[in-house]
């Protein structure tokens, strides 16, 4: 199994690492043509508006034929925002793909980072998350599951094939979200295999 980063910006280095940690091979994506061949792709934090600004053109293009399409992808922080559907404050989705809403920054600013314990659904209830200007769901919708909630609002969801955060598992050593985004990967192509 081949799992993608997007390399523009943010903890790259970090998600590679968690990834190889948990036994698939990954590497970092910079362009269009570096998604061939891969099984899912991970958008990892930092500044969402110079993320799509970084990915205008045809890899843009690219990751939102690729989310439409169904591929594996897993969002975190502003990776999350990327993926949601509707951004409060901005007109349509960056690259979109899960039926949310989320407001940017909503958990404060920089010096308001923390890192905390998370009750995740299928990982038990003790994941260690570290929250970085990070933001929250406001909506979501009704075939988005919720994996996790932080003080009553939704931090982690899932939809089909897309995976989102608001936090930063790569920042941390436990591997379990990035296990359970490769379980996932496992799971689905399984179920595309002929029977």
């Amino acid at each position: 199994m081949k799992v993608g980063v997007l390399a523009l910006q943010g903890a790259v280095r970090e998600h590679l690492r968690a990834l190889e940690g948990v036994g698939v091979e990954a590497c970092a994506v910079k362009s269009a043509a570096r998604l061939v061949g891969l099984d899912g792709l991970v958008l990892p934090g930092g500044e969402s508006t110079t993320m799509s600004l970084l990915a205008e053109g045809r890899l843009l293009e690219a990751l939102r034929v690729l989310s439409s399409g169904g591929f594996p992808m897993f969002g975190t922080c502003a990776g999350m925002i990327l993926l949601a559907d509707e951004v409060e404050g901005r007109e349509g989705p960056i690259v979109g793909g899960i039926d949310i809403t989320v407001a940017r920054n909503a958990s404060g600013r920089q010096v308001d980072s923390f890192e905390t314990l998370l009750d995740i659904e299928g990982l038990g209830p003790d994941v260690p998350a570290v929250f970085i200007r990070a933001p929250y769901v406001t909506r979501v919708g009704p075939d988005v599951r919720v994996l996790a909630r932080h003080e009553g609002m939704a931090v982690m969801a899932r939809q089909g094939r897309i995976l989102v955060a608001s936090f930063h598992p790569e920042l941390t050593e436990d591997l379990r979200v990035h296990r359970a985004f490769v379980d996932m990967i496992r799971e689905l192509r399984r179920e595309g295999e002929p029977g």
